[in-house]
C-alpha cells in the first residue's frame, strides 16, 4: 500500500463511514408536519430562520429562472436527512454547512443527505442551486405569468413550486430576495428595497423583509411596471406597483389606500409591517391575494368597469385586513384558515357598511340562511373538509369567508361590541409576527369576556348545524319571506 498522509487517510475513513451510514439508512421518503389538510406540507426536525433567494430572469416568462436558495435554520432534533418542500425545478447541487451533500427528489420533497448526522440545536445552512420553472399549469399556483413578466401566488401550498423551503405557515422566517432581470424591467418584492445595481444590460434588485413571513406570502413581481410612492398614517411608506401603461388610469383607486389603512388602524391598531402597497398584475387568476406588504390584484378588477366602486373598495380592504389577520398573525395549521378569511370578510363587510351604506346585519342574515348548506358542503368553520385531490384551491369555500364572518358577528352579539373590540386589538397585538391557533382565539375571547365561552364556540366553530343567533331568535336557515 503506498504511503498515505494522515489527512488523506482520515478523509478516506470518513468517506467509508459515510458510505456505511448511507447504506443503512432507509430509502428517502416525503415527510410532513402532519397538518390535517396538507399532511405532507412542511418538514420536521428544523426551524428556518431566514431565506436568501437569488433569481435570474432572462426576459421570457415561459423559461426557467436560474436560482440559488440559501436557508439558515437550526435543527430541533437529530437529523440523518433533511427534507425540503420543492417541485417544478431542476436541482443542480446542494451544500450543507459548506459541504457538498447528496440529494434525491421524492414526490414534492427534496431529500438531502448531509455529510454526517446532525445533532439537535445546531446551526444549519443549506444552499440549493436550482431552476425555478414558471411554465406549469396556470391555476396550480407558484409563478403566475403576466402580460409582461411574472408574479407569485403561493397560497396555500405553492411556495415550493418556486423555491425549496419549509412550505408551511407554521415556520415563518425572514426573507431576502436578489433578483437579476433585464434593465428595462422593474422588480419589486416583499419588504424594503436595499439594493439596485446595474451591470451591463441587466440590473440586480435586492429586497429584505423587516418581519418574519410565511412562505405562502412571498411575492416577487417582474415586469414593465411603475412604482407609485406616497405615505400613509404615521408616515408609513406606501408603494403601489402597477403596469406602466395604466399608471394614470389606476390612480383613483391607488389613492384610496392611505384612507383604508387609517380606517383599519382605527379598528385594530397600528399597521404591523414596514410598508404596504397594491400590486396590480395584468393576468387572470380568479382571486386576489394578501402577499405580505404587497397585496396582489388582477388588473381587470380596477379596469373593466363591471364592478361597483363600493365592491372594489371592500375587496381592497379585505386584502389589507389580511396584513393583520393571516400575515402578521399566521395560522398554526390550515384548519385555522377561518381566522384569516373570517376576519378579512368581517372588516370588508364593516367597511362596506360604513362607507357605502351596505348593512352588515343584512349581509349576516343572508349568510345565516346559507350557513347550514355551507357547513354541509365544506365542513364547519374550524374543521374544514380536506380539498379534493388536484383541487387544493377548493379549500377556500364560502364557509371560511362569510360563514366565518358570521361566527365573529355571533361572538359580538354574545359578548358585546366593547368586549369584541378589545378582543380584536389584543389578538393582533399578542400574536404579532407569530402563529396562533383556534384554541388561542377562543381562550383569549373567554378571558376578555370574563366567562367561559367553550359551549358557544363548540357550536359555532365545530357544529354541523348553525346555532341560534344571539339577539336574533327569529333568524332561521330558510330565506326570509319577501327577500327572495
Amino acid at each position: 500500500m503506498p504511503f498515505l498522509s494522515r489527512r488523506l487517510r482520515a478523509a478516506l475513513l470518513a468517506t467509508a463511514s459515510a458510505t456505511l451510514v448511507a447504506a443503512t439508512l432507509p430509502a428517502p421518503v416525503p415527510l410532513g408536519i402532519g397538518d390535517p389538510l396538507f399532511p405532507y406540507l412542511g418538514n420536521p426536525g428544523y426551524d428556518v430562520l431566514a431565506y436568501d433567494i437569488g433569481l435570474s430572469y432572462r426576459g421570457r416568462n415561459s423559461e426557467p429562472l436560474d436560482a440559488v436558495t440559501t436557508i439558515d435554520a437550526r435543527t430541533t432534533e437529530p437529523l440523518d436527512r433533511i427534507n425540503l418542500d420543492f417541485t417544478r425545478g431542476t436541482v443542480r447541487s446542494v451544500d450543507v454547512n459548506g459541504l457538498r451533500a447528496d440529494f434525491a427528489a421524492e414526490d414534492e420533497d427534496l431529500v438531502i443527505e448531509p455529510p454526517g448526522r446532525l445533532p439537535a440545536g445546531v446551526p444549519l445552512r443549506i444552499t440549493v442551486r436550482h431552476t425555478s420553472d414558471p411554465s406549469g399549469e396556470r391555476d396550480s399556483g407558484g409563478w403566475v405569468r403576466t402580460a409582461d413578466g411574472l408574479v407569485m401566488a403561493n397560497q396555500a401550498d405553492a411556495g415550493h413550486r418556486v423555491f425549496p423551503g419549509n412550505d408551511h405557515p407554521a415556520d415563518k422566517a425572514y426573507f431576502t430576495f436578489r433578483v437579476t432581470a433585464p434593465q428595462e424591467l422593474t422588480v419589486v418584492a416583499n419588504g424594503e428595497r436595499t439594493g439596485q445595481v446595474r451591470h451591463g444590460d441587466r440590473t440586480t434588485w435586492t429586497y429584505r423583509t423587516g418581519h418574519p413571513m410565511a412562505t405562502e406570502l412571498a411575492q416577487v413581481s417582474i415586469g414593465r411596471s411603475t412604482v407609485v410612492e406616497r405615505t400613509g398614517p404615521h408616515r408609513l411608506p406606501v408603494r403601489d406597483v402597477v403596469p406602466a401603461a395604466d399608471r394614470e388610469r389606476l390612480e383613483p383607486w391607488l389613492k384610496k389606500t392611505p384612507g383604508q389603512l387609517e380606517w383599519m388602524e382605527q379598528q385594530v391598531g397600528r399597521y404591523p409591517f414596514e410598508n404596504y402597497g397594491v400590486l396590480v398584475a395584468d393576468t387572470e387568476t380568479g382571486f386576489e391575494l394578501e402577499t405580505q406588504t404587497l397585496s396582489l390584484f388582477e388588473r381587470r378588477l380596477f379596469t373593466d368597469g363591471g364592478y361597483p366602486e363600493w365592491y372594489v373598495d371592500s375587496v381592497m380592504v379585505h386584502e389589507l385586513a389580511h396584513q393583520w389577520f393571516g400575515d402578521s398573525v399566521s395560522p398554526r395549521t390550515w384548519s385555522d384558515l377561518w381566522l384569516n378569511e373570517g376576519h378579512a370578510s368581517w372588516y370588508e363587510a364593516r367597511y362596506a357598511e360604513e362607507h357605502a351604506g351596505k348593512p352588515l346585519e343584512r349581509r349576516m342574515r343572508e349568510a345565516y340562511t346559507r350557513s347550514d348548506a355551507w357547513r354541509a358542503e365544506g365542513g364547519p368553520p374550524a374543521r374544514p373538509a380536506a380539498p379534493a385531490p388536484g383541487e387544493k384551491i377548493s379549500l377556500f369555500r364560502p364557509v371560511v369567508y362569510d360563514g366565518s364572518a358570521l361566527v365573529l358577528y355571533a361572538l359580538r352579539q354574545e359578548i358585546g361590541e366593547g368586549a369584541f373590540g378589545r378582543l380584536e386589538r389584543l389578538w393582533v397585538r399578542k400574536h404579532r409576527d407569530s402563529n396562533a391557533a383556534t384554541a388561542d382565539f377562543t381562550t383569549l375571547a373567554s378571558r376578555v369576556a370574563g366567562r367561559d365561552l367553550t359551549a358557544f364556540f363548540d357550536g359555532w366553530l365545530y357544529g354541523k348545524k348553525t346555532p341560534p343567533m344571539p339577539g336574533h331568535p327569529d333568524w332561521t336557515g330558510a330565506t326570509p319571506r319577501g327577500e327572495r
